[in-house]
C-alpha cells in the first residue's frame, strides 16, 4: 500500500495484486462487512492504520487495485494470478515489488493437530475479520510477542484468557534489552500489553515447557511444566500455539532472487539491499523481505518505491530516503532484539516424540523423518528429505513443516540449519483449483 501511494503520487499507475478482499494487510486489516474496529485494534496502531488507509484512498483513482487476486507463480516478467478463486490469467511487468508478508512459525507439540488448536495469528484474524472467538477459555502459548497482543485483544473482547505461556526464559529478555531500546516506543507498547494482561488477572509465565495437548469431553487440556520443573495442567476450549513469524519467500525464489541465511530469523531470506533491490526488476519489501512489523513494512515499501522511481529516472528525495533508511535500520535492530527475547525452543524439537505429526498434509511424523535420515547413505538436505518422506509435498507446500524438517535434518546429521538448506519453491505457492491452472495455460 505504501509503495503504491508513493508511485501514484509521482506520476505512475501501479497495479496492486492484493490477495485480500480489502486493503490493509494483516496488521491494518479492515473488519468484515457490518463490523467496525473495536477492542481488537491496538491503540498504538489505530492512528497509523487510519492514516495509511486514508492515503491509499486519496490516490485510489491512480492505482489499479485488484483485490482477491492470488499471484501463485512468477517468472520471466510474468505473474500468474487467480482472481476471486475462479478466474486465472497472466500479468506482465517490467518491475515487480514483492510484499508477500509472513506465515506463523509453528513447531509441533503432541496434540497440536486436534480440533480447537490454532495459531495466535489465526485467532487474531478470526476476531478482526469476523468478530468471532476461537473459544471462550483460551490459552496462548509458544514464544512470540504476538501471544501477548492476541491475548489482550481476546480478553478485551470478552474471552477468558487462561494464561500466556512463553517457552523463552525471562532472562533472555533482559539480554535483548539493548537491541530493543533501538525502538523504545515499540518496546513500551509491548510492556503495556503485558501490564494490561496482568491487571486483568491473566497469568503470564516464562521459561515453560509445553508437553502435550489432550482431547477431553467438550474441552482441551494443556499439560506443561513451569520454570521450577513442576507439571501443570490447564482445561481450556482452545489453544493458540505459535513461535513468531517467518518470511514468505516462495515468490522471491521463483522470481530468481538469490537467497541468504539469516541466523537471527533461522531462515533463508531474499538477498536485497536496504531499499529492497533484490535482482534486476525485482524488489522485496515488508515481512516477506525480513520480519519487522507493520511500521517497518510501510517504510520498506516507501524505500522500494523511491528506488523504482530512481530507476525510471525520477529525481531522488535524498533527505526523505536518508530518514527512512535510518528508521528502518533501527526497526531491524529492534527486530533482532525480539528474535533474542522470543527464542525458538530447540529443546522442544529435540524431545519431540516420534509419533508426533510434523507434516499434517501428508501425515508424516517425526519418527519417520528421523529414521529416514538415519538410514540414508550420503549427504542429505531438506530437499532430499522431502523427496524421501513426502514431508512438505502437501497442500501447504512446506510453508509450515519446512522449519521443523530443517531442524530435524540438522539435528540428526549434526549440521547447522544453514547447511540443512531450504526447500526449493515450486508453483503453485498456494492451493488453487485445477481448472484454473488449465485455463491459465
Amino acid at each position: 500500500m505504501a509503495a503504491a501511494c508513493v508511485l501514484a503520487q509521482h506520476g505512475q499507475r501501479p497495479v496492486v495484486l492484493d490477495e485480500a478482499e480489502r486493503p490493509g494487510g494483516q496488521a491494518y486489516r479492515l473488519p468484515g462487512a457490518g463490523l467496525r474496529h473495536g477492542a481488537w485494534t491496538p491503540s498504538g496502531q489505530k492512528a497509523q492504520a487510519a492514516r495509511l488507509h486514508a492515503m491509499f484512498a486519496a490516490v485510489a483513482d491512480r492505482i489499479d487495485h485488484r483485490p482477491a487476486t492470488l499471484a501463485w507463480h512468477i517468472h520471466d516478467g510474468m505473474a500468474h494470478v487467480l482472481r476471486h478463486g475462479v478466474r486465472a490469467g497472466v500479468e506482465r511487468f517490467d518491475t515487480v515489488l514483492l510484499a508477500t508478508g509472513a506465515t506463523e512459525r509453528l513447531y509441533p507439540v503432541p496434540g497440536w493437530t486436534l480440533p480447537g488448536v490454532t495459531t495466535p495469528g489465526g485467532a487474531q484474524t478470526l476476531l478482526k475479520d469476523q468478530g468471532c472467538l476461537v473459544g471462550q477459555r483460551v490459552v496462548f502459548c509458544g514464544s512470540s510477542p504476538l501471544l501477548y497482543l492476541a491475548a489482550l485483544q481476546y480478553a478485551r473482547h470478552g474471552a477468558e484468557v487462561a494464561a500466556v505461556l512463553d517457552t523463552t526464559p525471562r532472562a533472555r529478555r533482559l539480554h535483548a534489552l539493548p537491541a530493543l531500546m533501538a525502538a523504545p516506543g515499540l518496546l513500551m507498547r509491548g510492556v503495556a500489553w503485558m501490564a494490561a494482561l496482568r491487571r486483568r488477572g491473566v497469568p503470564l509465565r516464562s521459561g515453560v515447557e509445553l508437553r502435550r495437548i489432550e482431547a477431553g469431553e467438550g474441552a482441551r487440556r494443556l499439560v506443561w511444566v513451569d520454570a521450577a520443573g513442576r507439571e501443570q495442567q490447564l482445561s481450556i476450549d482452545a489453544v493458540a500455539l505459535g513461535f513468531g513469524l517467518r518470511s514468505e519467500t516462495q515468490l522471491a525464489q521463483l522470481a530468481g532472487c538469490a537467497m541468504r541465511f539469516d541466523a537471527a530469523s533461522r531462515q533463508f531470506l531474499p538477498q536485497a539491499d536496504l531499499d529492497g533491490r533484490a535482482s534486476s526488476g525485482v524488489f522485496v519489501a515488508g515481512d516477506g523481505a525480513a520480519i519487522g512489523g507493520a511500521e517497518a513494512a510501510e517504510i520498506s515499501g516507501r524505500l522500494a518505491a523511491w528506488a523504482i522511481l530512481g530507476e525510471l529516472g525520477a529525481p531522488a528525495a535524498a533527505p526523505e530516503i536518508t530518514r527512512l533508511r535510518a528508521r528502518l535500520h533501527r526497526l531491524r535492530r529492534f527486530q533482532a532484539g525480539l528474535q533474542t527475547a522470543f527464542a525458538v525452543p530447540d529443546a522442544l524439537l529435540a524431545a519431540l516424540p516420534d509419533d508426533t505429526p510434523i507434516c499434517r498434509c501428508e501425515r508424516i511424523d517425526a519418527g519417520t523423518v528421523r529414521q529416514t535420515i538415519r538410514g540414508y547413505v550420503g549427504a542429505i538436505d531438506v530437499n532430499r528429505a522431502k523427496a524421501l518422506t513426502r514431508c512438505g509435498m502437501g497442500r501447504c507446500q512446506g510453508r509450515f513443516c519446512a522449519p521443523v524438517l530443517a531442524a530435524l535434518v540438522a539435528a540428526e546429521r549434526g549440521v547447522t540449519l544453514e547447511q540443512a538448506g531450504w526447500l526449493r519453491a515450486q508453483a503453485p505457492v498456494k492451493p488453487l483449483p485445477l481448472a484454473a491452472s488449465l485455463a491459465d495455460g
